[in-house]
């Protein structure tokens, strides 16, 4: 990549071929500049050293590099090489060093440079103080190029590490969920990778999307790490996915208050599991949390508290035959009547059994909740007296509310 500059600058250039002689001296002693501005306080850098980050000799060459780039680009007309800065900045990336910190050593290497042509040009003669202010805008041109180059790449390097880590944390999210590792030695690796321990407290999640590629949970890692849990996710095309280390099972309330709040379809979490190639048996219960609420609604279910809901949908086939033997002819019946009907079975059992709260709900006197129940009863052969019986015409109103209907009816 190049940049051009329109205007030379002879007595620019003159000044800096001069110091370009003397560039290995120089660079030695901007190297030590950059090493001591960290002693300061009295502390080694935790950046710059052979044990550390960034090499003595990557250092040194890159700020070799910094000085080659001004001085042999001041006063020089036509374009310029910044391919320097840019594999400066990609280096400074792979390595892990902060951009702040990069930085802050190139602003002390402009500084130092700066310095040495001001001294080179009192010593020498070279230029005048008038000609010297004239090539201050030009070296100051010369690093912010060198400088924004350098943060563009580092820029473009890091994201390109960030989109690479998180193709690598989904597809070992997927092959967990997928039960693709089994090996014991495998699922170490994943977990260290995935930043989770491989025993702890872990559940599944499971979230509707609200449309393909869309996060159902947006930032939902982010949160849970402000609470102390750990979590990879993965994207599928009808659910987002997640594995959640709660560190204790006490923090269950907490992870579904934060799904509540983000929460914009139905929501899933399994029972607690302890070791990570659990995953795949997991990830089958908190889909069955998720299809245990009704289609629609932005419910966070945990498995473990919704046993009945959970025992319906686990086994659809079995619960549609339960259903249609326990409310018989009712299913036939004209459908506007049957859904009122329904309607005020629900509602006598949202309000535990009393006709009165019920009819409130619906709207109507207690005697008409009351004459129509009799008439479920008849329909039925269950009397809503008898425990039993209650319980039966309970479980298929729950199939029926949390099932789509066959395509065949019930049969």
């Amino acid at each position: 990549m190049t940049q051009d500059a329109n205007v030379a600058n002879p007595q620019g250039a003159v000044l800096a071929a001069a110091l370009l002689d003397r560039l290995p001296t120089l660079t030695d002693e901007l190297l030590k500049c950059v090493l001591e501005q960290s002693d300061i306080r009295g502390k080694q850098s935790d950046i710059y050293g052979d044990d550390r980050l960034v090499p003595l000799d990557d250092l040194h060459q890159s700020l070799q590099d910094n000085l080659t780039f001004i001085f042999s680009n001041l006063g020089r007309a036509g374009s310029h090489d910044l391919t320097g800065p840019r594999r400066t900045g990609r280096r400074r990336a792979e390595q892990g060093a902060p951009l702040a910190a990069v930085q802050s050593s190139y602003q002390l290497g402009f500084r130092f440079m700066w310095d040495t042509l001001v001294a080179e040009a009192h010593q020498t003669g070279i230029v005048s103080d008038a000609e010297l202010v004239g090539i201050a805008s030009e070296v100051w041109m010369l690093n912010t190029l060198f400088t924004t180059e350098l943060a563009t790449a580092y820029r473009d390097a890091l994201i390109e590490q960030l989109l690479c880590q998180d193709q690598e944390r989904s597809a070992l999210v997927e092959a967990l969920i997928e039960g693709r590792i089994g090996d014991t030695a495998t699922v170490w690796e994943a977990a260290d990778l995935l930043g989770l321990p491989y025993q702890g407290v872990f559940v599944v999640v499971a979230a509707e999307v609200p449309a393909l590629a869309r996060h159902a949970l947006p930032r939902v890692q982010s949160r849970l790490q402000v609470r102390g849990m750990g979590s990879a996710w993965r994207l599928l095309p009808e659910l987002q996915v997640g594995i959640v280390s709660l560190r204790s099972q006490r923090n269950t309330p907490a992870l579904v208050e934060i799904l509540r709040s983000g929460a914009a379809a139905r929501v899933g979490v399994s029972p607690v599991y302890t070791r990570l190639e659990r995953t795949l048996q997991a990830l089958h219960l908190a889909r069955i949390a998720l299809a245990s609420s009704p289609a629609g609604d932005p419910i966070v279910n945990v498995f473990d508290d919704a046993p009945l809901p959970v025992l319906v949908v686990s086994s659809p086939a079995t619960s549609y035959r339960i259903t249609k033997t326990i409310l018989g002819p009712l299913l036939d019946i004209n459908p506007d009547e049957r859904d009122m009907l329904l309607n005020t079975l629900a509602a006598f059992f949202a309000f535990q059994g009393s006709a009165i709260e019920a009819g409130k709900h619906l709207y109507c006197h207690p005697n008409t909740v009351r004459h129509r129940l009799h008439r479920i009863e008849r329909q039925t052969g269950r009397s809503l007296q008898d425990p039993r019986s209650s319980a039966e015409l309970y479980i298929a109103l729950e199939a029926l509310h949390r099932l789509p209907e066959p395509a065949g009816g019930y049969v």
